[in-house]
């Protein structure tokens, strides 16, 4: 009887516990409670808890019941496999988890957070998995607004239930109009299947997760807004999904974890835009201006070197001649004579040493010839040559 009444004494305390457990998880954990996605895709589901929670683990927890999940992924354990990712916001107290090429097996799910020496907190979310349509979707699960303007967003659904609009652990707006956190927030259906939201005059606390909702099926959106930079600043773009396909990972967790330091980083990157973009042609220039100096000054100097190795020749041809007439004999003689018209030729270079002048000498001879009269009463031809 008392061994009975011991057994039946301690699973009602389990059960106390586990209800305890259970609503406590409820209060300190909020995330979304279906998902509509398309099979082989993938979604982030975000997961926000209490102050208290911070510095504790967090993790995925897979399976329909809670006291048998199996563990999917922590904040201290990567997944090897890759299907599992998880990022931790302690600034904003959300950590994202991520699943990749979802199956129609990828149904039930648990963020969770580990609790030392007593029971651990988790809430329920669920993934409809379909190779078809889904039943809520949006262009982009992360969209960028700029500080003191409007950002819309077109949520596309199947069905025609109510829409809302909300944010995570937040109020919704379910009429056309409303306030999410003070800021101004109007909605309208006027294309068919399209619930139209838009947000006015951003500001930097309204960075974080919001959600399209019909009926109990949601579809998370995250909004970072930054201050706006000059036109010929850079942007850095985000990924969009398909259409009709749910957002990636990384993408998302990167916007989590850059969300607090965007405004400091733009206000450092527009400051050095300037010198650094005139960095760059300026070293091109200079780049430039070395190599040209560097062919003139290699040309100069294969040109004095050409020149100082070609030494001026003067060239001074001088021709010679000296003619002298031969006396008549007592003999009659005949006598030719030929002129020579000798003029000197110089040849001069461009530049011209006197040391290391030449001249050439042409000698030239002169033939003289005589007729003489032998006894014979005949001629005879009488050759004198002479050389100068």
């Amino acid at each position: 009887m008392f061994e009975v009444y011991s057994l039946t004494g301690m699973a009602a305390h389990l059960i106390i516990l586990l209800l305890f457990s259970v609503l406590k998880g409820l209060h300190s954990i909020t995330t979304v409670s279906k998902v509509s996605v398309k099979a082989g895709q993938s979604i982030s589901i975000p997961c926000l808890y209490e102050t208290k929670y911070q510095n504790h683990v967090k993790y995925l927890c897979e399976g329909y019941y809670w006291m048998s999940c199996r563990y999917a992924v922590k904040t201290n354990e990567a997944d090897p496999s890759g299907k599992y990712s998880i990022s931790d916001d302690k600034k904003q107290n959300i950590f994202t988890v991520t699943i990749n090429q979802l199956t129609n097996k990828n149904t039930d799910y648990w963020c969770a957070v580990e609790i030392n020496g007593e029971v651990d907190d988790g809430v329920h979310f669920k993934l409809s998995v379909t190779t078809g349509t889904t039943s809520i979707y949006v262009n982009h699960q992360t969209i960028t607004g700029y500080i003191g303007e409007s950002i819309t967003i077109r949520c596309h659904h199947s069905n025609s239930g109510e829409m809302r609009w909300c944010r995570l652990g937040r109020n919704c707006v379910t009429g056309s109009s409303g306030s999410t956190d003070g800021t101004t927030v109007t909605t309208h259906m006027r294309d068919p299947y399209v619930f139209t939201v838009t947000m006015s005059g951003l500001r930097l606390k309204d960075s974080g997760w919001y959600w399209c909702a019909e009926g109990d099926i949601q579809i998370p959106v995250y909004l970072n807004v930054t201050e706006k930079l000059p036109l010929n600043t850079i942007m850095i773009s985000t990924t969009s999904t398909d259409s009709r396909t749910t957002h990636g990972s990384e993408t998302i967790i990167k916007m989590e974890q850059w969300n607090n330091s965007t405004v400091v980083e733009n206000k450092e990157n527009r400051d050095s835009f300037v010198p650094r973009i005139l960095i760059i042609p300026l070293n091109v220039l200079i780049s430039i201006v070395i190599v040209v100096l560097f062919i003139w000054f290699i040309l100069r100097h294969k040109q004095r070197k050409a020149d100082s190795s070609v030494t001026p020749m003067a060239e001074e041809e001088i021709i010679y001649s000296d003619v002298r007439p031969k006396k008549r004999s007592l003999a009659k003689v005949d006598k030719e004579v030929t002129y020579s018209d000798v003029r000197p030729k110089e040849k001069n270079s461009a530049k011209r040493s006197f040391a290391e002048s030449e001249t050439e000498i042409l000698y030239s001879s002169v033939v003289t010839k005589q007729r003489m009269k032998r006894g014979d009463g005949k001629d005879t031809e009488v050759t004198l040559e002479h050389i100068s």
